[in-house]
């Protein structure tokens, strides 16, 4: 069953790597695998048997959330657009409790945790902002080289693991967001591969600095989190209107709301 449930979790997580406005890392944290992932990847050969273990369902699922079940949730976001981002409102939402609770897990509450908060909450608020705005004014026919698409997997890997900034906003940066969507439908090997080649480098040297900053600065890093987390909520809220739809959406709301809170018992 717990393969299974990891499974699905990373069935969303992958899916969360090409849809915009959605952050790979952030359904990490909500879904209470972020710091397990980081010490895994990590040290994968130290006990190559139990990670593997834990990776693999996981690893599997993203794969399959990427190339299938990332169109299927491209489809909902752009015909059920209010249900399905309540839905996933109602997902992080229900997770706010156990990440607050994480953060204070060693040290208790301090007060200046919060600017931590305020400040990560900004930094992710203007990031989706600027994914909007480029994504309305984004350009094609762009350097598809293989060194600028290794150099675009290594940024690219900063959306995929740190929660709250979205990997499409740095795609779209660097004008090939569209490439790559095209590339994952066709199986385009000539972009996939290096910008995986960039993504692994990349995750490589930021799972090392998040992996530092939980070790030696645990409740500062993770009341950063909830901040990013918390803006990727304003940003996804789609307003709400006084019908059939804004009633299925609340509906979508309080089911993934009720699910959510039980992540915390599937760590």
């Amino acid at each position: 069953m717990k393969f299974l449930f990891d499974y699905l979790k990373g069935i969303a997580i992958g899916a969360g790597a090409i849809l915009p406005g959605i952050s790979s890392g952030v359904l990490c944290v909500i879904f209470g695998l972020y710091e397990k992932l980081i010490d895994s990847v990590l040290n994968i050969f130290k006990d190559f048997r139990t990670n593997f273990k834990f990776l693999f369902p996981i690893g599997l699922g993203g794969v399959t959330g990427i190339l299938l079940f990332g169109k299927i949730l491209k489809y909902l976001f752009n015909t059920y657009p209010m249900q399905t981002k309540f839905a996933f409102i109602g997902l992080i939402i229900g997770c706010i409790p156990i990440l607050f609770k994480k953060a204070n897990s060693k040290k208790g509450f301090r007060l200046h945790y919060i600017l931590y908060l305020i400040v990560a909450f900004a930094i992710g608020t203007l990031s989706l902002l600027l994914e909007q705005f480029l994504e309305s004014n984004i350009m094609y026919g762009a350097n598809n080289s293989l060194v600028f698409l290794i150099i675009a997997g290594f940024f690219m890997s900063v959306g995929i693991v740190v929660p709250g900034v979205s990997s499409s906003v740095i795609l779209m940066a660097f004008g090939i967001y569209y490439e790559y969507l095209d590339a994952i439908s066709t199986l385009n090997f000539s972009i996939l591969v290096p910008l995986a080649i960039g993504i692994i480098l990349g995750g490589y040297i930021f799972l090392k600095i998040i992996k530092y900053l939980l070790e030696n600065y645990f409740s500062e890093t993770f009341y950063a989190i909830i901040g990013f987390v918390l803006g990727s909520v304003l940003i996804l809220y789609p307003g709400f209107t006084f019908n059939i739809t804004g009633f299925v959406s609340i509906l979508c709301f309080a089911s993934c709301f009720l699910v959510s809170l039980q992540f915390e018992k599937l760590e």
